[in-house]
């Protein structure tokens, strides 16, 4: 079984940024509504023209700064699983990026 596992995991370790970009992304799009409410309660009083500068700004630059940002940072966490762990880790953390997602109402 452990042999399995290793074989998993050398097959999922070379994709590991990516699974980090994936797991960013989604929490992005579960919980990007709440912070744009957020970011809308903090802005409300502003004009017009300022609060779409600043909408536009946080969408752009903020949300891909996070991205750009954190992935390299949860890819080193996830490199630091042990190989013939980190495939079940990967289906655990997707499914509970699914659990997640269909509590928000995304799925």
């Amino acid at each position: 079984m452990l042999q399995l596992l290793n074989e998993l995991g050398l097959m999922v370790r070379p994709h590991i940024y990516q699974i980090a970009t994936m797991i960013v992304a989604t929490l992005l799009v579960i919980y990007g509504n709440e912070l744009n409410q957020l970011i809308r309660r903090q802005i409300a009083g502003l004009h017009f023209l300022l609060r779409a500068i600043i909408f536009v700004l946080v969408c752009a630059f903020g949300y891909g700064y996070l991205l750009v940002g954190f992935t390299p940072i949860l890819s080193s966490w996830l490199h630091q699983i042990p190989l013939h762990l980190i495939a079940p880790a990967t289906l655990v953390i997707v499914m509970v990026l699914g659990l997640l997602a269909e509590r928000k109402k995304q799925l």
